[in-house]
């Protein structure tokens, strides 16, 4: 959006005087927009704007939005003026101050960081400090999160089948995943929203993956833009991009020259979100909220929650047909996330416009009562080799996985079942919104540790000896019968409750 040559300066005081749904200003950056003609078109309702109309909404847009978003979406007619930086701004009776700002739930006495040793430790402090909205968008599952909770589960019915009398004085964790080095074999997987955790955002995620030789796919729907976190990169450092298709396939293409133009390394092609899931802890903290004064209660859409709010631009359209349109306008290697059966896994290979899939089930966020993503591995590893596409130590497809991994042990499990690499989502977002850059950091190397450890003691000194003698996985599709506590997990799940019940 051009700025308009007319603008002019404005103060607090008169943006305050333009509070309403038919008169509505807001400061974003600096910058006072009118609003008024696009509260209808906002994704994600009139409601949330109206709440900062008069007053400065940027605190309340960065945590949902990159700051170039706005220019990319608002005529230059909406632009006002810059604000007068040496007016004061007007108290507001009953605002909610900083009571939304990442943190603020939080309770005082955080323990240090050294005393954090496994992923569950970063997630019960996470519960502690995040705020109600932004704990229910992190932690939610679909429905009754019974693949939430099975994408964990999972691990205890694969079992170990350890090597004894090997030399295993050196460990080297380093590998390629789309031929790319990294470190250790897991990446950062794309998650919204960071804002909602830590006041900077994914660049966080950025830099302490780059300071620690690991991969960050960078989201569609990240508080900061691409280029933000592009820029906040060390020299060297490489990122994937996800991808949710627009319905204005220009827009998609727009995103996706600039990506390649960047240097973004592999593009991540979400096809598991036709439509979303519906996310019921996301959804409660909705419905508890009180509806503006000037909308009528009846008209409210409580069905919504952050999730659908700033997703509604998904293309449901979205098919196979589309893959030569998108092979058509970038040479960067396409990869399919969200796949879920080995008769996908192996048509995608077939098409040969793509250079793997990432097993996944998004995080248990989509379709409930779905299979785990190590389960569904097992299948699509099997399909690709009967169909010639996976060989014993020369990968011609690449397949990662992501959904439930908590230890470093689960890591071991899923490259012997034939991952080249393992994402993780949750457990970095807690870690960020818990303890900032160096909570991510100590939780990389906590990762590294217990995975080093294991390959010790399963007589593996290099990711390649890594194989699926190594591992007993009969029991990976029964989904009857006992299985053992989970203790650490159980302590930090906060369950599903009933309206009445609910305290989001």
């Amino acid at each position: 959006m051009a700025p308009n040559t007319a603008a002019r300066t404005v103060t607090h005081k008169e943006v305050s005087a333009h509070s309403s749904a038919k008169d509505c200003w807001v400061i974003i950056h600096g910058k006072v927009y009118d609003l008024t003609a696009f509260l209808s078109q906002h994704p994600g309702g009139a409601k949330v704007i109206l709440k900062e109309a008069g007053r400065d909404a940027t605190s309340a847009f960065s945590t949902f939005h990159p700051k170039d978003l706005i220019d990319q979406m608002l005529p230059k007619e909406a632009f006002v003026g810059a604000l007068d930086a040496a007016s004061q701004p007007v108290p507001v009776a009953g605002g909610e101050g900083d009571l939304h700002k990442p943190g603020a739930g939080g309770k005082a006495g955080k323990p240090p960081i050294s005393a954090m040793l496994n992923t569950f430790d970063f997630e019960s402090v996470a519960r502690q400090v995040l705020t109600p909205e932004a704990w229910a968008y992190y932690s939610s599952g679909s429905d009754d999160e019974v693949t939430l909770r099975e994408n964990h589960a999972v691990f205890q019915r694969i079992w170990l089948k350890p090597r004894i009398l090997v030399n295993v004085k050196n460990v080297d964790l380093s590998t390629k995943m789309l031929g790319l080095p990294c470190s250790l074999p897991i990446y950062i997987t794309a998650c919204a929203l960071g804002k909602l955790g830590n006041p900077e955002g994914e660049v966080v995620l950025t830099r302490a993956a780059g300071k620690k030789g690991i991969i960050q796919m960078m989201p569609t729907l990240a508080s900061c833009s691409m280029d933000e976190m592009l820029d906040a990169a060390v020299p060297g450092q490489n990122q994937w991009y996800q991808l949710y298709v627009n319905q204005d396939r220009k827009v998609s293409e727009r995103i996706v020259r600039h990506a390649e133009k960047r240097g973004v390394k592999g593009l991540f092609i979400t096809v598991d979100a036709p439509q979303l899931g519906r996310r019921e802890k996301d959804m409660r903290v909705k419905f508890v909220d009180d509806a503006p004064d000037v909308q009528d209660e009846g008209t409210v859409d409580r069905n919504q929650g952050a999730a659908r709010a700033i997703s509604s631009f998904i293309d449901p359209s979205l098919s196979w047909s589309d893959l030569s349109w998108f092979r058509s306008i970038t040479s960067l290697p396409l990869m399919l996330k969200g796949v879920q059966t080995g008769a996908d896994a192996v048509r995608a290979a077939h098409t040969g416009l793509v250079q793997g899939v990432v097993v996944s089930n998004h995080g248990g966020r989509q379709l409930d009562t779905s299979r785990s993503g190590v389960e569904v591995l097992k299948e699509v590893v099997d399909a690709l080799r009967a169909a010639g596409f996976e060989q014993p130590r020369r990968r011609r497809f690449e397949v990662l996985v992501d959904g439930g991994f908590r230890r470093g042990a689960d890591v071991f499990k899923a490259l012997a079942l034939g991952a080249s690499g393992v994402g993780l989502g949750r457990p970095m977002l807690y870690s960020m919104s818990a303890y900032g850059q160096p909570g991510v950091e100590r939780l990389i190397d906590v990762l590294r540790d217990e995975l080093v450890m294991v390959m010790r003691l399963m007589g593996c000194t290099r990711i390649s000896d890594i194989c699926e003698d190594l591992v007993d996985a009969r029991a990976l599709g029964m989904h009857v019968g006992p299985i053992l506590r989970d203790n650490l997990q159980d302590g930090v799940y906060e369950p599903l409750r009933p309206v009445a019940q609910s305290k989001l």
